[in-house]
């Protein structure tokens, strides 16, 4: 209960922090959307087209859009001086980091989430398309928020903290990002998109299970 207790007030703390910093989370939301946008502005009214590109526009969009947050996950922490005293708490330490990777999902992944299959219909996405791409997004964008905590964690205090996450995170993502944009493709394509689903739903598993214990790990050695 105590560990439960520890979650529960880490991700509501944070989430009351980012309804404070509304500017950070409109910022993402707004990036998200003008990537999505531009395609179909830029490249015309062939529909053909459109769908063929739209899973692979709106997952890019989503995975950059996740980065731009990543920055901010635990460096306030570190400046206030909170950071030593979760790495201090009683708890164990993979817990709160979980609780905070939670909060910045929350804030900003889910949002994502729920206007995809709006931009979506800008491609001329099939109703069952735009459901395969809100349940690869709902599987795929924690496991971002996941594997991006720790990219984040180990450029606490360095300049061009952003530039060296992405450049840690990225080639972690493009699994996710593969399987996210081919379910659905496949689903576009006519063809069964349940094993996408299936080996994202592994990954996000896999993701629970070790990055929390890696993001605590890299806070422990940044925080030295």
């Amino acid at each position: 209960m105590a560990m439960f207790d520890a979650f529960r007030a880490i991700v509501l703390r944070d989430l009351v922090l980012a309804m404070r910093r509304k500017t950070d989370v409109f910022s993402t939301l707004f990036f998200f959307v003008i990537v999505v946008s531009l395609f179909p502005l830029g490249i015309g009214p062939e529909m053909n087209t459109l769908r063929l590109i739209a899973p692979g526009v709106v997952w890019v969009a989503a995975l950059l859009a996740s980065m731009l947050a990543l920055e901010r996950l635990f460096a306030t922490d570190h400046e206030d001086g909170t950071l030593e005293q979760m790495i201090l708490a009683p708890q164990p330490l993979f817990v709160l980091v979980l609780g905070k990777v939670a909060a910045h999902w929350l804030a900003t992944g889910l949002p994502l989430v729920a206007m995809a299959p709006l931009l979506g219909l800008q491609y001329d996405l099939s109703v069952p398309a735009l459901e395969i791409l809100l349940y690869s997004l709902l599987l795929g964008t924690p496991a971002l928020s996941l594997i991006g905590a720790i990219g984040a964690a180990l450029t606490i205090g360095l300049r061009g903290g952003g530039v060296l996450i992405s450049l840690l995170v990225l080639p972690l993502c493009i699994p996710i990002l593969i399987f996210g944009a081919g379910a659905v493709e496949a689903n576009v394509s006519g063809l069964g998109e349940q094993g996408h689903l299936f080996m994202l739903a592994a990954l996000l598993v896999l993701a629970l299970l070790l990055a929390p214990l890696a993001t605590a790990a890299a806070l422990r050695v940044s925080a030295e």
